[in-house]
């Protein structure tokens, strides 16, 4: 499936939510710098839960603070929201081109995201040395991306040639 082949659809960060949230991303923003910031994402998933801009933030936020447990919990929280908006399986393992293509059909935007979410969360458990898991799913978007679009082909290459020179 070629993933870029699609018409323009409203992405995560456009969703009517935002504006109930935006207040406490800007918040939280201005306070990262300082070492804050976590407890106005935190209040944002509170009044939002099923927000993909205040899951994107809350990701970031524990990304970029080496945080990569509290990150992958908030990558998996992801993409069940997504699985169960694009009526997928929320079982990685289970999904075909044959649900792909379903899902394709509803948002071709939040597809593609789901499937970056699903790459981030394989690359955040091989860095938690959960290998095989994380090996696991980068095959899954690879299989669903036959094009290679989102570059999961590259990072299990990356992955796999860096784990054969530790064992």
């Amino acid at each position: 499936m070629d993933l870029m082949q699609f018409d323009a659809q409203e992405l995560y960060f456009q969703s009517p939510e935002v504006a109930t949230v935006e207040g406490l991303l800007k918040r939280a923003a201005a306070d990262y710098e300082q070492g804050g910031g976590e407890e106005w994402l935190l209040e944002a998933r509170e009044r939002s839960p099923d927000s993909l801009i205040v899951m994107v933030a809350l990701y970031r936020f524990y990304y970029y603070r080496h945080r990569l447990s509290d990150a992958l919990a908030i990558a998996r929280h992801t993409l069940s929201i997504t699985s169960k908006q694009l009526e997928l399986s929320p079982d990685f393992r289970l999904l075909s081109i044959d649900h792909i293509g379903q899902a394709a059909l509803k948002s071709m935007t939040l597809l593609r995201f789901h499937l970056l979410v699903l790459k981030a969360t394989g690359f955040l458990l091989v860095r938690l040395e959960q290998i095989e898991e994380g090996k696991q799913m980068l095959r899954k978007v690879m299989e669903i991306d036959s094009c290679n679009r989102l570059g999961a082909r590259q990072l299990l290459d990356v992955i796999e040639s860096r784990w054969q020179i530790v064992k």
